[in-house]
Parts: structure tokens; sequence; C-alpha cells
């Protein structure tokens, strides 16, 4: 745990159950240092919290996506309904199908929608896996930028290049490594400072540019982005212009509309400690209570009724 501060604890009925380390950082809308909780900026893989940045690779390579769509190509999603149809548009708006996703095939994320899927006789598919809105993303962008649309997860893809490119210019740092995301897809390696600086320049951007583009599809379409019940969504439906993306293994950036922005990795990969944790960040930066209820409620629960919490303790 050299390196790593405590950032959570877990208790029941009074007793510490867990606890959680690992690194945390806030900044200003200029991109300087709040605060910093651990090493937040050694390099890190981000996982999933780097898709609205490869999003925004896309646009600027000419993705015209807008509105839902492109708040989807940001997206983990549950794979409710709404999400394979939209994904499903994508996809079929550009001749496409679901044989092109070369992404990992997968239930649905979100536990109703996954009871749904099996109990229709579903089982894993490309599409219902919660990155194919990216994938059907970047299936488009090739075409649009004349690229074969076989092979586009190589890394030296126009569009995994293009994407690549904007989490470089985005964050202000060069990638420390790639390497390959649970989908399939290149994933880069930066800081926590430089995920939460391109966040906090997603949501500064001007609105015609790639990066503005993506922050308001996100801000203005949640739901698309996460989905029923998820952190992130309620997060973005309790803060008009805000944008938050989780990540898989403990990662979690937002930034607030005035550019503030917070990012944090739990060093045990634990996806409970990772809402409490954004939350006290959150409330570090005094957003209002009724926002952090509504986004960080974690319980831990014994005989189907809260025994305890998870508590963010930065």
């Amino acid at each position: 745990m050299e390196g790593q501060v405590l950032l959570a604890q877990a208790t029941r009925n009074g007793w510490v159950e867990s606890v959680h380390a690992g690194h945390a950082v806030l900044i200003d809308p200029d991109g300087s240092v709040v605060r910093a909780w651990g090493r937040p900026q050694d390099p890190t893989l981000p996982r999933s919290s780097n898709k609205p940045l490869q999003a925004t690779g896309m646009v600027g390579a000419g993705l015209g996506l807008v509105g839902a769509q492109l708040a989807i190509a940001a997206a983990s999603h549950n794979g409710e309904q709404f999400h394979l149809d939209t994904v499903r548009a994508i996809l079929a708006e550009g001749g496409l199908s679901e044989d092109d996703l070369a992404n990992v095939k997968a239930l649905p994320t979100g536990a109703a929608a996954q009871a749904a899927w099996l109990r229709a006789g579903g089982g894993p598919t490309s599409v219902t896996q919660n990155c194919s809105g990216k994938h059907a993303a970047m299936l488009r962008t090739a075409l649009v930028m004349g690229a074969p649309t076989r092979g586009y997860l190589h890394p030296d893809h126009p569009v995994q290049q293009a994407a690549a490119a904007a989490i470089e210019r985005m964050s202000g740092e060069r990638s420390a490594a790639s390497g390959v995301d649970g989908c399939g897809a290149p994933v880069a390696a930066i800081s926590l400072i430089g995920l939460a600086r391109a966040f906090s320049r997603m949501v500064l951007a001007p609105g015609e540019s790639p990066e503005g583009q993506v922050a308001a599809a996100m801000s203005t379409h949640p739901m698309y982005v996460g989905g029923t019940d998820r952190d992130v969504t309620r997060f973005m439906m309790a803060v008009p212009g805000a944008i938050a993306k989780d990540g898989a293994e403990g990662v979690h950036v937002f930034a607030l509309p005035d550019g503030r922005a917070g990012a944090l990795k739990i060093a045990d990969g634990s996806e409970r400690a990772r809402p409490a944790v954004a939350v006290a960040l959150l409330a570090h930066l005094g957003v209002d209570q009724g926002v952090l209820d509504a986004c960080g409620a974690a319980p831990v629960l014994g005989g189907g009724q809260p025994v305890g919490a998870i508590e963010g303790l930065i």
C-alpha cells in the first residue's frame, strides 16, 4: 500500500468490515491541483473512464452522431432496451450489423435488464455488452474515415489512432502505456490528474468543438451513459451540465459545469467503494447534500436491512 491512502471503509453493526486504499485528486478549472491523496500523478489504466475522450477523438475524425447516439458512444450502458435500440440504430444507419461488432459477448450489465434478457431466452451477445455503443461508434467512424471496418480494434487502425491522440491532447500527457480493455479495444494509461483535466476541458469547451459536443450529449442524455439506478446517471441528472464516467477496477472521474473536476482509483478495484469516495470528493467541493445523498448511498445489508454503510474517508 506504499503511496496509497485510505479512501473508504465499510462498517457492519459498528465494526469495520473492510478498508479500501487508493489515489484521488481534485483540480480547479485552470487545471491546478487543489487536493491530492496518494499518488494521482502516477499513470493508471482508466478503463471505461477513457470512453468520453475516445468519443471526442471520433467526433474530431468526422463521426456525426448527436444526442443520445453520441452519449451512448461514451457509455458503459446497462443493456436496457432503449440502449440496445440505440446501438442497433447506429449500426443500421451506417449499413452495419451486429455481426460487425468485435467487442466481447456478454449479458446486459444492469440487474433488471439482465433478468429480462434471460427470461426472454437471450444469451451473451456483442450488442448487450456494456461497451457496444463505443464499438458501434468506432465502426461508424471507420466508415467516415474511409478506413476498413475489419480490424478496427487494432492499435494502428486510424480510428484507434484518432482516439489515442484525443486522450493525449485533452489530458496534456503522453500515454505511458497501451493495453487491451475488457471489451477488446485499446486502453491508454494516463494519470488521474490528466484524466480530471481532460474532463474539465470537456465541460468548458465551446459547444461546437468535439469535446463540447460529447460533454453536451452526456449531460443532456445521462440515461444513455449508464442507465437506471447508475450513480453516474443520477449525478448528471442532479447537476445539469456536469459529466461523470465510471471505469472498471474502481476508477471514477467527474467535472462540474464550472470546470472543477476530480478523479479517483480504488487500489483493490472495489466497485462498492468507488461511489462513496466520489461523493466524498464532491463534498470537498461543496456540492449540495441532496445531490450527494442521491448519488452515493451505499448501505451494507444484513438480512436485507441496512446494518452499516460504506463511507468515503478523504
